[in-house]
């Protein structure tokens, strides 16, 4: 087989990059070890940026997401037992984000796949990258049979764990990376949100996020030890554990209910550079990882997307390199900025008891400011509606 562009990788950042693609007619096959049904399966946030929701129209996968998406003009803060509503439209120019969720996107992106005929190959098993400084190929198993794609150019789109950025030479990427020593446990519920918005709570006994899915599925999380297990958590000592870290009406409406599914999500910081090397570009979590205390990942890597579309068709149109070796430079200047504000959202609304009761004040202290503050309310509307491509 032969096509232009060879993705790795089926997820948000796949699909999309290979709809804006057969849109602009350059062939692109989709290679993704998973099958389809595990690929939909993945329970993921769904706070998009305006950009992302753009994108997704571009290419005619809005219609479901205008329907039964979520704009949200602004998002709770609580602390010190009450809420405090920060409005983003006012606050960024009139901007907004929608919630719905990222199964819902990948769902919409497949079934787009399927109506326009493009290639996509599930359970390829033993996915490897070949000559991606010169002259790329994939080669993969699937249908019990070994298969070579050959390519001019391959996305590697295939989140952390990939294969593509694995195939990169030792010593050719500088790596940057943070863990911290805690994670969400988050839970999904069908029980309607116990506000209209997100409400983020900073509490002397840890983090917690009220979202919603639909008016009638909630997710929430709290903070925990990076060593707890979902599994050790019942349903009755979550809801239990979250209630403590609201206000107490906010508590009050919390309408609890069965789990349809309980994880623990570690939190870390990690940022690869450059994002390409030679043929092989790298796109979404392959390339970077943010906490997602600022609903930034989903949207990083459709900015990705985006750049690399960009340089992709005038590399096809016109032959150009141009755009190609400016697209780390572009991509990375955004990611860096969104892993800042990540880093901020994360340290300013966690508890951290290694900083001691001084750095609990400091916490309060810039909580009482950003609550206060226009300047401050606006630096954070800007970075969560989301930063212009």
């Amino acid at each position: 087989m032969r096509t232009q562009v060879a993705i790795i990788g089926a997820g948000p950042a796949g699909l999309l990059l290979g709809a804006l693609l057969t849109k602009a007619g350059i062939d692109n096959v989709i290679v993704e070890r998973s099958s389809a049904e595990h690929v939909m399966g993945r329970i993921r946030a769904g706070v998009l940026e305006q950009g992302t929701v753009d994108l997704l129209d571009a290419v005619g996968c809005g219609t479901r997401l205008h329907r039964e998406g979520l704009v949200h003009e602004g998002i709770d803060i609580a602390f010190g037992g009450a809420i405090h509503r920060m409005d983003l439209k006012h606050h960024s120019g009139g901007k907004t984000v929608t919630v719905y969720g990222q199964t819902e996107v990948t769902h919409d992106l497949m079934d787009l796949r399927a109506a326009t005929g493009a290639v996509s190959i599930y359970e390829a098993a033993d996915v490897k990258l070949a000559d991606i400084g010169e002259s790329p190929h994939v080669t993969f198993t699937a249908g019990g049979k070994s298969q070579r794609l050959d390519c001019t150019f391959v996305a590697g789109c295939d989140g952390y764990h990939g294969v593509s950025r694995a195939s990169i030479p030792p010593g050719a990427l500088q790596l940057y990376e943070r863990a911290y020593a805690f994670g969400w446990l988050g839970l999904l519920a069908d029980v309607p949100p116990a506000n209209s918005e997100l409400i983020y709570a900073y509490h002397p006994r840890g983090f917690a996020l009220c979202s919603m899915r639909s008016p009638t599925r909630s997710r929430y999380y709290i903070q925990a030890d990076a060593a707890d297990k979902a599994e050790t958590w019942s349903d009755d000592d979550f809801w239990d554990e979250l209630r403590r870290r609201l206000p107490a009406d906010t508590a009050d409406r919390v309408v609890t209910g069965p789990s349809l599914e309980k994880s623990m999500a570690q939190l870390r910081s990690f940022v690869v550079e450059p994002m390409r090397f030679g043929r092989l570009f790298l796109c979404g979590d392959a390339a970077h990882i943010v906490p997602p205390t600022g609903a930034k990942g989903l949207n990083l890597a459709a900015s990705d997307v985006h750049y690399l579309f960009e340089a992709l068709r005038e590399y096809f149109d016109s032959h150009s390199e141009a755009a190609l070796d400016a697209y780390s430079a572009r991509a990375l200047a955004r990611v860096w900025k969104a892993e800042r504000f990540s880093w901020w959202m994360t340290s300013t609304l966690h508890r951290f008891p290694e900083h001691g009761a001084f750095g609990e004040r400091l916490q309060l202290a810039e909580l009482d400011y950003l609550t206060r503050s226009d300047a401050a309310a606006s630096v954070l509307a800007e970075n969560y509606v989301g930063l212009p491509y």
